[in-house]
C-alpha cells in the first residue's frame, strides 16, 4: 500500500483540518510504536493514518464508522490485518481487538486528543514545552480532555507498555510532526 495514495484519498474525502491532523498524529504514534515493538512501521503508520477516513462520510450514522473505513482501506490495498484494526477501533461494533496492531490502534486513537489538549492549554499552544510528566498529572483530571477515553489509553498495558512510557512515546512522536499539526 502506498502512502501517497492514502493521503490522496484522505484529501478527497476529509475536509475537517483537525480530523486530518488527528489522523496524522495517529500515524506518527503508530509508526513510533511499531519501531518500539519491532513491528512493520509502514503498516502500522498507514493503519493509523487511515483509521478515521470515513468519519465525515458516516457522520449521520456513526455506527457505520470504521465499517466504511475498513472497506475504503481494503480498496486502497490495505492488508486484512490493517482493515481489522480499523474496524475494531470503533467499540460500537463489539468486535474484539485480537492482534497487537488492533490493540495498538485502540489505545493510540484517544491518546492524540489528550496530547493535543495538553498542548493547547499551554500559553504558546505548542508541543515543544510539553512533558510526559505534565500530561500524566492531567490524565487523572476527568474534566481535562474529557473526550479522551482514559480506559482505552490505559489499555496500552495490553501491548506491553506502561502508561507513563506510552504517553511519553506518543508525545515524542507528535513532537516529530509538530509543524504538520500546527502545534
Amino acid at each position: 500500500m502506498d502512502r501517497e495514495v492514502a493521503v490522496g484519498s484522505i484529501q478527497a474525502r476529509v475536509r475537517n483540518a483537525n480530523l486530518i491532523k488527528h489522523m496524522l498524529a495517529t500515524e506518527a504514534i503508530m509508526a513510533a510504536l511499531a519501531r518500539r515493538l519491532g513491528q512493520d512501521e509502514q503498516e502500522w503508520g498507514l493503519t493509523g493514518l487511515l483509521h478515521d477516513i470515513d468519519v465525515e462520510l458516516t457522520g449521520q450514522d456513526p455506527r457505520q464508522h470504521s465499517r466504511v473505513g475498513a472497506e475504503l482501506a481494503r480498496e486502497m490495498g490495505a492488508s486484512e490485518s490493517m482493515c481489522h484494526a480499523i474496524l475494531c477501533h470503533n467499540e460500537a461494533h463489539g468486535i474484539a481487538c485480537e492482534t497487537l496492531l488492533d490493540r495498538a490502534l485502540f489505545c493510540v486513537d484517544p491518546l492524540t486528543g489528550l496530547i493535543t489538549a495538553g498542548a493547547l492549554i499551554r500559553p504558546e499552544k505548542s508541543l515543544a514545552g510539553l512533558t510526559g510528566e505534565s500530561l500524566m498529572k492531567r490524565f487523572k483530571e476527568k474534566r481535562f480532555a474529557a473526550g479522551a477515553n482514559r480506559e482505552a489509553i490505559a489499555s496500552c498495558q495490553q501491548i506491553g507498555l506502561g502508561l507513563d512510557e506510552f504517553v511519553s512515546l506518543g508525545l515524542e512522536a507528535m513532537k516529530g510532526i509538530a509543524a504538520d499539526l500546527g502545534l
